[in-house]
């Protein structure tokens, strides 16, 4: 059975792709901060797929450590990762000039230093297999600037560099690095927004195209995907 890593996986984009994988036939290891949420997840995960080694872990990923601990664990329970997607992300509003203090620190922690450090700890075994596939969760906030981005802006953008390097530095070992650009996404944090579900995307339209990407020939790699709403970003 195949093995996959999710990060932020309790709700959102990153549920949906962790369910996408199970239902494609995977074992799944995913971490959230919330322990009570992660245990219900997995309850409902196991009784539905019941054959996948479904990993449900506890992790505050602005933490190096953590990190490092989470993805310990995952290398000690699975022979083999075909699967990572660095989706941990965090959403604050700002600007450059009079954004709270530590914002940048805080958001870079979670946004870019969470798949720097899991993606360093899993390489050995994916250079070893000399496959894999990383998908790194971006956003059109990546790509361009708007107001109000402030340090969550530039924390987007640092992630699509770290995709860019780290697939130029992995071609030759047949580990494929593909950053997704979602634009609105429908979850629970638009929840008492004012904008209606059907202005944007469903979560399940990202998991289903990570799922196109993976599954072309192993000499194909999609480098970027671009989502957007069809009216276009908010």
């Amino acid at each position: 059975m195949p093995n996959a890593i999710v990060t932020g996986a309790t709700h959102g984009i990153g549920k949906a792709i962790a369910e996408k994988l199970l239902a494609e036939g995977f074992s799944v290891g995913v971490c959230a901060r919330n322990a009570t949420e992660l245990a219900t997840l997995r309850q409902a995960w196991q009784e539905t797929y019941p054959a996948a080694n479904i990993l449900c872990i506890a992790a505050d990923l602005s933490s190096k450590t953590e990190v490092e601990t989470f993805a310990k664990t995952i290398l000690q329970h699975y022979p083999t990762i075909d699967i990572v997607v660095n989706n941990a992300g965090l959403f604050a509003p700002g600007n450059i000039a009079d954004e709270p203090e530590g914002q940048l620190e805080h958001l870079m922690a979670v946004n870019l230093y969470s798949a720097y450090h899991l993606t360093r700890k899993v390489l050995p075994m994916l250079k070893k297999q000399r496959c894999g596939h990383i998908f790194n969760i971006c956003s059109v906030a990546s790509l361009k600037a708007y107001a109000h981005g402030g340090s969550y802006g530039i924390s987007k953008y640092a992630l699509q560099g770290f995709s860019d390097n780290l697939r130029e530095e992995l071609k030759e070992d047949g580990i494929k690095v593909t950053a997704l650009f979602p634009g609105a996404t429908y979850s629970r944090s638009w929840e008492g927004s004012g904008v209606s579900a059907e202005r944007m995307m469903e979560c399940a339209d990202v998991a289903n195209m990570l799922w196109a990407a993976y599954t072309l020939s192993a000499t194909a790699d999609v480098e970027h995907i671009v989502m957007r709403p069809i009216k276009g970003d908010l």
